[in-house]
């Protein structure tokens, strides 16, 4: 499986850092931005794919660790770094645990929210990556 971290630009400067995300910094269009937070570090996040969204998942506080599925291999991520973003392909069940304390999870989605677009049983995903 084929993982890709995005570079997002930042801004160096002594008073703080500054990261910038506009139209050339996605392989995709901005349809839809959400946020995790608050998330216990026992709990477990996700646990769903995607037919058609592609997302991008960045660690803007904090850290976690994303577990990516594609039916045949699984490969584990940290992301612990808010000028990089993790591709979440299509038909890639993730998994986000580990949250650590004050963690946030920004993600930018391809796509405004449709429940037809998810698989969130990993059965009925694996039937399907399977053809």
């Amino acid at each position: 499986m084929h993982i890709e971290l995005i570079d997002i630009p930042k801004i160096t400067d002594p008073r703080g850092n500054l990261a910038v995300i506009e139209k050339n910094t996605l392989p995709f269009e901005m349809k839809r931005l959400y946020y995790l937070y608050d998330v216990p570090s026992t709990s477990h996040r996700g646990g769903h794919a995607h037919k058609e969204c592609l997302e991008l998942l960045i660690a803007i506080s904090g850290s976690f660790t994303v577990l990516l599925d594609n039916g045949v291999t699984k490969q584990a991520v940290t992301l612990n770094k808010p000028d990089k973003g993790l591709l979440v392909p299509t038909m890639v069940w993730r998994e986000l645990s580990d949250f650590s304390s004050g963690a946030m999870c920004l993600v930018v989605a391809s796509q405004e929210f449709s429940e037809t677009d998810y698989l969130r049983e990993y059965h009925d995903f694996k039937l399907l990556a399977s053809t």
